[in-house]
């Protein structure tokens, strides 16, 4: 099988991550097995009750054990799909394009590794490779932490699927989560005078957010687009009624910092402001509640596998800007390159597509990866 046929298959099997992924893992075990690959499962059941699995695949006749050379790394769910987008699960072909959910994020890198695997014979197949398959990456990567936690992986090299348009993503950026709460006191909204507004003095808080952007001194990093730490305001809500003075107001603030802003420092800015904020108005409290701080991940030296991917596919390295399973699978790899077919700016929406010549590509570059070369 091709990739193309390959991922219409995957792509008509629904994974959002609110829903099992075993009907996928179940659809790659069977496909693996008859291709002479052994897989462990590693199953749990999330916080809301759904049965789901990771998988840890790898040819016939290697030892569990044994340290793994080249990993291939991709997570299984999806983000939600609108029901306005009624062929989400029907990969249908537009010129060189394929559309569907999943198709390049990342579903698509999944369809070339099989289609790889399936080019070549078990003898041909390099024993030191493993295919890892998550659950759970788009709300977290909690997939990969249980994997992590249940398991002692060696890797020497990683390609964390995610879609590059093949491009070699060498370093990452890390995240950053924050709850904002402002307090005030309640009041009639004719006496103003008598309350203090928690929406007023969130407000102003978020324009002073909206500029540690371009207040903080960060060298660029031109690896990345854009080549600094980002920050966003993503949600609000506050008030009880429209004529009442807001007692309460609670934001959501995300950043994205490169790997050489250390990692506290936007918190630490944030609580500053607020800090401020409460010394301009003592009838206002602010509280700031980490929720999320992962560090990015720098480029690594020179490794075999890049030096590989520059022989077969020789592109111009980038930073990744947004969240990926790299950051993770850093702890116990050598090396991490995040790489795959399809672009980012697609992703998450009804416009989610791959190109066909990357799917070729990609699977072409995979072959040579996992072949045996014969000493």
């Amino acid at each position: 099988m091709n990739a193309a046929e390959i991922l219409r298959e995957l792509v008509a099997i629904p994974t959002p991550s609110a829903v099992s992924n075993l009907p996928l893992i179940d659809w790659v075990v069977n496909y693996l097995q008859t291709r002479g690959w052994q897989a462990s499962l590693f199953p749990y059941t999330d916080e809301s009750g759904i049965d789901k699995a990771n998988l840890v695949a790898r040819p016939s006749g290697t030892s569990t054990q044994a340290a793994i050379a080249l990993a291939f790394i991709c997570h299984t769910d999806t983000v939600p799909f609108s029901t306005s987008w009624t062929e989400a699960l029907q990969l249908r072909q537009e010129g060189q394009f394929l559309h569907g959910c999943g198709a390049c994020d990342v579903k698509g890198s999944l369809a070339c590794f099989l289609a790889a695997v399936d080019s070549i014979s078990a003898q041909q197949t390099r024993y030191d490779i493993a295919l890892i398959l998550t659950a759970d990456e788009e709300i977290g990567c909690k997939g990969m932490e249980r994997l992590l936690a249940q398991t002692n992986l060696h890797i020497r090299s990683a390609i964390v699927s995610e879609p590059t348009s093949l491009r070699p993503g060498i370093a990452g950026k890390g995240y950053g989560l924050a709850r904002i709460t402002a307090r005030g006191a309640e009041a009639h909204s004719a006496f103003p005078s008598e309350g203090s507004s928690a929406i007023v003095a969130a407000a102003e808080l978020i324009v002073r957010i909206q500029q540690l952007e371009t207040v903080r001194q960060q060298p660029p990093d031109t690896l990345f687009d854009p080549p600094h730490t980002t920050i966003n305001v993503g949600t609000i809500h506050g008030g009880t009624a429209k004529n009442i003075v807001a007692g309460e107001c609670t934001f959501l603030v995300e950043w994205r910092p490169t790997p050489d802003d250390p990692s506290q420092a936007v918190l630490q800015a944030l609580q500053s402001l607020a800090a401020s904020a409460e010394t301009a108005n003592p009838r206002i409290h602010i509280q700031v509640e980490l929720l999320r701080a992962e560090s990015g991940f720098s480029p690594s030296a020179s490794g075999p596998l890049r030096q590989r991917l520059e022989a077969l596919a020789p592109r111009t390295a980038i930073g990744i800007s947004f969240g990926s399973e790299a950051t993770r699978i850093a702890r116990v790899a050598q090396e991490v390159i995040v790489i795959g077919p399809g672009d980012m700016h697609t992703a998450h929406s009804d416009r989610e597509c791959v190109p066909v010549a990357e799917l070729d590509e990609w699977t072409a570059i995979l072959r040579s990866l996992i072949t045996r070369v014969e000493s």
